[in-house]
């Protein structure tokens, strides 16, 4: 079977990123025939070079489109409509394929997905890996009445024309479903973990990363991830200083880029030793980082459209036995509450943060029993490998229905 795949930003374990595709692309390439139709903004962005830039297997086109976090909306919106225009084009000179998979964000990746799958006859499988418009709408990135409007209406007819629908997370899948999409036309398949790549950060690599950055004997919380809009980092800055203040034992770690890093900057010169950005780390390496901490923070704004979110800083963390802080209301507290491994703060509360990491560092028994939780959770629910099985299966059954 061969297919085609539409993913705007392509990248690998080199890569400071989830590379979640790299991993099911590895996986249905060894079966199946797979043509990636991608950018390479990625590619500069490799920090080691231990894996190839795409899995064996696969065919790759590439779109010279650049994109960076740190872009405003106008640069985004130019780079998106790029890559849709030239992934139409290419989607109908490669050989026809037996299925498409688009992959959003953004929703112009999706799009073209479904344009070529008209053109060319064939079904298109749609993956949802954020709720496209709501959030750059939420996030005041599409300014008028009419575009808003438009991106709703091109939302439901992608929605409609999918053989079928993939979102990353349950309340993806019923933000789907209430638009009136039939639910066996909907499977969830969660962001998930690198297993195997976890399994590289030993007790020996973490003591050995300790004492490379001068850390032992304190007490460390982290961050990792994109520096983003969307990330609520001003709270963590906050509630970092106001723990700083206290003279404490506690560390927090930055891992990451992007558009609030000058903020953290800021913080770690007034707070040397307390407070440090480390930047961002390749794939391979962030397992030993999160392993490192005693808990980690997953952050975001408290905007009801990113309580459907499926962070990879979630499984990375609870995969290595760390328990996690979330400050979205929606399923990832219902997970961490439910299973016992993490707690719930609300976002924009740094006073409510800091207090909580207080009362936790002073809880190690009780911190271990919540980490040996989430990685028992995370052996059996978010190893990639599973999930690309079901990716698969989804893949290999819309086209079966052709």
């Amino acid at each position: 079977m061969h297919i085609a795949v539409f993913s705007q930003y392509h990248t690998n374990p080199d890569c400071p990123a989830t590379s979640r595709h790299y991993t099911l692309l590895a996986h249905i390439a060894k079966t199946h025939r797979v043509t990636l139709l991608t950018t390479p903004a990625w590619k500069g962005q490799q920090l080691t070079q231990e894996f190839p830039w795409v899995p064996a297997g696969v065919e790759i086109r590439e779109a010279p489109v650049p994109y960076h976090n740190k872009m405003g909306v106008a640069r985004r919106a130019l780079a998106f409509a790029h890559y849709a225009a030239w992934a139409v084009r290419e989607g109908l000179k490669i050989d026809r394929p037996d299925v498409i998979w688009g992959i959003s964000t953004p929703l112009t990746a999706a799009w073209a997905a479904a344009q070529v799958a008209r053109w060319r006859r064939v079904p298109w499988v749609f993956e949802v890996q954020d709720l496209w418009p709501s959030f750059p709408i939420a996030m005041g990135a599409v300014p008028t009445a009419l575009a808003r409007q438009q991106l709703y209406h091109l939302e439901k007819r992608l929605y409609s024309s999918a053989r079928h629908i993939m979102p990353l997370s349950p309340d993806m899948a019923r933000y789907v479903t209430d638009l009136g999409i039939e639910p066996k036309k909907v499977t969830t398949v969660l962001n998930g973990t690198d297993v195997e790549l976890a399994a590289q950060a030993t007790p020996e690599v973490v003591a050995a990363l300790r004492r490379e950055q001068r850390l032992e004997g304190k007490r460390i919380i982290l961050y990792a991830g994109t520096f983003g809009r969307a990330n609520d980092i001003p709270t963590l800055v906050a509630a970092a200083e106001s723990m700083a203040a206290a003279a404490t034992n506690a560390v927090w770690l930055f891992l990451g880029h992007g558009y609030f890093e000058p903020l953290i900057a800021a913080a770690a010169a007034r707070w040397p030793g307390r407070i440090r950005l480390v930047g961002g780390q390749a794939r391979h390496e962030v397992f030993g980082w999160f392993a490192l901490a005693e808990v980690s923070v997953v952050s975001f704004l408290g905007l009801p459209v990113l309580d459907s979110n499926s962070p990879a800083k979630l499984y990375d963390s609870l995969v290595v036995s760390t328990p996690v802080i979330v400050t979205n209301q929606g399923w990832t507290k219902a997970l961490v509450e439910q299973h016992g491994c993490g707690w719930y703060v609300p976002a924009g509360d740094a006073p409510a943060l800091a207090a909580r990491l207080h009362e936790l560092l002073a809880q190690p028994t009780a911190m271990a029993a919540a980490g040996a939780k989430g990685k028992a959770l995370a052996l059996e629910k978010f190893d990639r490998q599973q999930l690309a099985q079901k990716v698969q299966q989804v893949l290999e059954a819309a086209a079966e229905k052709a």
